[in-house]
């Protein structure tokens, strides 16, 4: 079972492939409302600043909007398939106008490339279908199993290197007990292709970054019905 990259890694053991900003947490604002006695009353005040007065209060009353539904897309390196799964999910949610209502990232269970731009053959394949990757690649970090609400793995040993690191994690840092039911398969949404798992492109030609665009676009159609069938909050603007 492979752990995950640390700096502490001894690079020779690492082949010279693709293994390998920061959103910071978007914590909900609470507004408080004092109580009828809190507000102090002035017999002088007109009716009209009152009127005024009563208008706040209902205005500081009013529910917040809804956190928007976050989903992280991983896989090893961050370069190539979790890259275009961000990119495709969200020019679909875009296209959808849903836009205010997600938060949308990815990662790699590895920051062998930390920093840097998706690989440009993905970029170029996603550009001719009208999708543009702009996501600097990072590792997975704890956080991620506070700040998000689904976790995508793009294959098996992306799923297993992602628990095995929520394991280790939990003992050191404040982990939602649950936070390992957030780790699903993407091809787990597919409708249209049999795959279990999206292959890696990194060291094939042409037709092996079409096809991990063909199956992105099937799981992300299907992801983005799921997650608007279980979240009633989220209404077509």
């Amino acid at each position: 079972m492979r752990t995950l990259y640390t700096h502490s890694t001894n690079l020779t053991n690492l082949p010279i492939c693709h293994y390998s900003q920061f959103l910071s947490p978007n914590p909900n604002t609470l507004s408080l409302v004092p109580s009828s006695s809190q507000i102090p009353h002035f017999t002088s005040i007109s009716s009209k600043k009152q009127r005024f007065s009563s208008s706040l209060i209902r205005s500081s009353m009013a529910s917040p909007l809804p956190n928007p539904f976050s989903v992280l897309f991983v896989c090893l390196g961050n370069i190539c398939r979790s890259p275009a799964a961000e990119g495709v999910f969200t020019d679909l949610v875009k296209k959808r106008g849903f836009d205010a209502n997600f938060k949308i990232d990815s990662a790699g269970t590895i920051d062998y490339h930390e920093g840097n731009e998706a690989d440009q053959r993905m970029k170029a394949a996603s550009k001719r279908r009208g999708i543009e990757i702009t996501s600097i690649s990072r590792p997975i970090r704890p956080s991620d199993f506070v700040d998000f609400d689904l976790i995508l793995a793009m294959d098996k040993q992306n799923r297993e290197d992602i628990l095995e690191a929520f394991n280790r994690w939990k003992f050191s840092q404040t982990l939602p007990e649950d936070g390992h039911k957030k780790v699903k398969l993407m091809c787990s949404y597919c409708n249209k292709h049999d795959e279990t798992e999206v292959p890696d492109p990194y060291y094939g030609g042409h037709k092996g970054f079409e096809k991990v665009l063909d199956l992105l676009e099937d799981a992300c159609e299907s992801l983005l019905e799921s997650i608007l069938a279980e979240n009633k909050h989220i209404q077509d603007p």
